[in-house]
């Protein structure tokens, strides 16, 4: 069974996308707001055709005419993506439900419901914060969806956390798995990989120093790994690593024996390496997110700290995508079109 190709919106640097390519998805069309992030996917995504471009001036009939050399009529697609989280973040206490960015996943959806008129949608992705369902989101979660619903397709909505797909972080989020197979909906079940040790130091312990930021300083000039750089520790707080602690968000200390805290870090907010002396590396996050050491972040530093704290973590993205080829083949088996939602 061939598998449908894939359209990744707000793409980022390409974490959930990595997980599709390497489960066998043929990775057709990529699109994030981000310049450096999509310099990103086509380094490390190179037969893909990624693209720079704000969807919401795009409107869904500018992504259908961007689609038209990438992909024929008719072709089965699979439709990807997380739409920006902030409006729904729980770690943004300011966050309101009449945020303009809470109308990026209905977009998203607006999107889809174009693509439809000309491709073969079989299923929908759709990742998110948690807050993404609480109390005062519900009138937009509720919007979400009824436009699934309307579209076509049968949904799950789980919870999944990183630390289930063996990586190292305590990262939990919101998946919509939507299809137009109701057979493919009920088979979908991403199987989770038990590790016995998900620590920090079983991921970055051994790493030697990383480069400290300087201006001008090149990728090549850094050692080991061209992520493989942080900020100077100005603080008089590295100085005094018992200063740092775990219960504070600027200076947020790992431990060596415990997962991560969440990758997402905001400006000057990168964790504290558990020793407490400096920050942590650009690449030492990524391995906290599970990202493979050949693949490589470009881009100034606060634009490799944004890509990786927005990255859906490989590994679980990798389950996912492996769930989805066997829900697809077991539609299949069952006559695929015949069982689609009515």
């Amino acid at each position: 069974m061939a598998l449908p190709k894939i359209v990744s919106m707000f793409s980022g640097a390409g974490g959930l996308d990595l997980g599709f390519h390497d489960a066998g998805f043929p990775l057709a069309f990529a699109v994030d707001i981000s310049e450096w992030a999509i310099k990103t996917h086509r380094k490390n995504f190179a037969g893909t055709s990624s693209i720079t471009a704000d969807l919401i001036q795009l409107q869904p009939d500018g992504v259908l005419e961007k689609l038209a050399s990438v992909l024929e009529d008719g072709e089965s697609i699979g439709v990807i993506g997380g739409p920006p989280c902030q409006g729904f973040s729980r770690a943004n206490p300011a966050a309101l439900a009449s945020d303009p960015r809470n109308e990026l996943p209905i977009l998203y959806l607006d999107i889809v419901e174009e693509l439809q008129k000309r491709y073969d949608v079989q299923f929908v992705l759709f990742e998110n914060v948690l807050g993404i369902r609480d109390v005062k989101h519900q009138v937009a979660f509720r919007g979400i969806l009824a436009k699934f619903a309307e579209l076509g397709f049968s949904e799950n909505v789980e919870e999944y956390c990183a630390l289930d797909f063996a990586v190292p972080q305590n990262r939990k989020r919101v998946i919509i798995s939507a299809f137009e197979s109701l057979q493919a909906q009920q088979a979908f079940a991403p199987e989770k990989k038990p590790s016995k040790d998900l620590s920090v130091r079983n991921a970055i312990g051994g790493f030697p120093e990383p480069a400290y930021y300087t201006r001008g300083l090149l990728a090549a000039d850094i050692p080991y790994h061209p992520n493989h750089w942080t900020m100077r520790p100005i603080s008089k707080r590295f100085g005094q690593p018992e200063k740092t602690s775990t219960g504070t968000r600027s200076f947020r200390r790992l431990s060596w024996d415990g997962p991560s805290p969440t990758v997402a870090y905001g400006h000057r907010e990168i964790h504290v390496h558990p020793d407490g002396h400096r920050r942590l590396s650009i690449y030492e996050a990524m391995r906290l997110q599970g990202f493979p050491p050949e693949f490589v972040l470009l881009g100034p530093l606060s634009a490799q700290v944004e890509q990786v704290s927005n990255a859906v973590p490989p590994p679980l993205a990798r389950a996912l995508a492996d769930a989805t080829s066997r829900a697809l083949a077991v539609a299949a088996s069952h006559g695929g079109a015949d069982e689609r939602v009515a």
